[in-house]
């Protein structure tokens, strides 16, 4: 009774769990980094609308 089928189910579905927690979690963090670098200025250039400076005409 080393190995039963059930076992092996089991082993199986915790090892899949644990991969999709895992891609998860990487997929999380590069989106929030992302988002920090585009709060911080980013590398890349933003895109605006012509005419768009980001400023109040208030102000």
């Amino acid at each position: 009774m080393a190995n039963r089928p059930d076992t092996e189910n089991a082993t199986n579905a915790s090892q899949t769990r644990e991969d999709r927690l895992k891609a998860a979690l990487k997929a999380n963090l590069s989106r929030r980094k992302a988002q920090s670098r585009k709060r911080a200025g980013g590398d890349a250039p933003q895109k605006q609308s012509p005419g768009a400076t980001g400023q109040d005409k208030d102000a």
